[in-house]
């Protein structure tokens, strides 16, 4: 692909859709001149639930708001509007939630245009096959990935890199919705298909992805990012943010292993000897990234069913329970047990979790600040089983066991326990896990992601 001298300038309204934006950011965008919107749909940060349950991140009505002022912008402006990791986790059923999101705003607006989704969740036999042919790489910390896992999981995705949002653009979408992807893979593929090199590219995607995150002071805003042959400069839409080099180096660390080497699908981006000059007080011009390109492989996540969940919430300012509260909490431990089995269900047919807050309540084992003694605690009791039935009802046992259970010196003779809601026990439904968490090598960077194509 021959060089490009002309800047590719693209616009990313926000750190997730859903996450909302400022209308004015969006025009003030618009203004600048840009040849993309986007905006990132999803993550692993919020855990492995809307993966394994299907269910979006963010609610039908946030996103549908984002989606209409971004649609109605990029129609008007004849640019292509492009979205990856649709509906939180990037599934089928998160990516059929956005595209129907869009059908509804284009019959309510009367638009035409090319919709193009893009498929991210693969089926069992295509992993069991890569398993076999020894094309799986196991993830610092991950699972081992076996058929067992692949049967257990509710769904898997693969994450794409930038070619099939290349391809589905080549194919005349306006709008491009894919399932799970690479965070900084839709702007990479625009400005590579712009004619850019791949690492001012994949730089700007990974500034891009967190919308005016690299900017100050942190909000869901818009950013403005323009992609030259060697370099990327960033500025915020909204002119209460700034860029400045050291916000934008310090967002540049984020979410990776090393703060310098991020690995992408079919290569590795390295920042180690990136500049970082201000082009005025509110954009920066960032220089120096390197690609080296390496053997294809995307990322693997699947969740799996690992019970359902039922929780309380209550706290104590009891000086004296406080004081003893490790064996006040073995003491609950042991009566829940003593009356689950009563009720037929024995230890290892549930999993009770008090977390302690106010005390270790974030860190637990790794907190440094062991001293500490709070006037006050909150606890969050968990119980996960195999059925919601049990988990209500060996909650409802801790939840007991808490209010009334003694210890050494108690002066209070009714409940340990303040309960600020009723009903106090809030059946959760079912729980997933991480069941799928490598890395699969192939020969074809579109072949995994089918793209289907819709006139509307």
């Amino acid at each position: 692909m021959a060089k490009n001298q002309m800047p590719c300038r693209m616009l990313s309204t926000s750190g997730i859709l859903g996450y909302g934006f400022p209308e004015a950011s969006l025009d003030a965008g618009m203004a600048r001149g840009v040849d993309m919107i986007g905006v990132d749909g999803g993550s692993t940060d919020p855990g492995p639930h809307y993966l394994g349950s299907g269910k979006t991140l963010n609610s039908a009505r946030a996103m549908r708001r984002d989606l209409a002022l971004m649609l109605r912008a990029a129609r008007k402006h004849k640019v292509p509007l492009v979205i990856g990791t649709s509906g939180g986790a990037g599934g089928t059923p998160h990516l059929q939630a956005t595209a129907e999101l869009i059908r509804s705003i284009a019959a309510e607006d009367g638009l035409r245009f090319r919709l193009a989704t893009i498929e991210a969740e693969q089926d069992t036999a295509t992993i069991k096959t890569a398993i076999a042919k020894g094309r799986i790489g196991r993830l610092t910390g991950g699972p081992v990935l076996d058929a067992a896992a692949v049967d257990r999981s509710q769904r898997i995705v693969a994450m794409m890199g930038p070619e099939p949002f290349a391809a589905a653009l080549d194919g005349g979408a306006d709008v491009v919705l894919a399932g799970r992807s690479s965070d900084p893979a839709p702007w990479a593929a625009m400005a590579m298909r712009a004619g850019h090199s791949p690492a001012p590219s994949w730089y700007a995607g990974k500034m891009l992805e967190c919308g005016a995150t690299p900017a100050i002071p942190k909000g869901h805003d818009c950013l403005h990012v323009e992609v030259s042959s060697d370099a990327v400069v960033m500025e915020p839409t909204n002119p209460i943010r700034r860029c400045t080099p050291s916000s934008v180096a310090n967002h540049s660390l984020h979410e990776n292993p090393s703060p310098c080497i991020h690995v992408e699908p079919g290569g590795v981006l390295d920042t180690t000897d990136c500049r970082f000059d201000a082009v005025n007080d509110r954009a920066v011009r960032i220089s120096g990234m390197t690609w080296e390109p390496h053997p294809y492989t995307v990322k693997l996540e699947g969740a799996e069913l690992a019970g359902y969940r039922t929780i309380s919430v209550c706290g104590t300012r009891d000086p004296l329970l406080i004081e003893t509260l490790d064996d006040f909490l073995a003491s609950i431990h042991e009566a829940v047990a003593q009356k689950a089995a009563a009720l037929g269900v024995e230890p290892d047919g549930y999993t009770l979790i008090i977390r302690s807050y106010g005390r270790n309540g974030v860190m637990g084992a790794a907190e440094p600040i062991l001293d500490a003694r709070p006037h006050e605690i909150g606890f969050v009791i968990e119980v996960v089983a195999p059925d919601q039935d049990t988990a209500d009802a060996v909650l409802a046992l801790a939840r007991v066991s808490m209010l009334h259970t003694d210890f050494p010196g108690r002066l209070c003779r009714e409940g340990n326990m303040a309960f600020p809601y009723s009903p106090s026990d809030v059946s959760c439904g079912p729980v997933y896990r991480f069941s799928v968490f490598s890395t699969m090598a192939i020969d074809d960077p579109l072949a995994p992601f089918p793209i289907h194509y819709e006139d509307l």
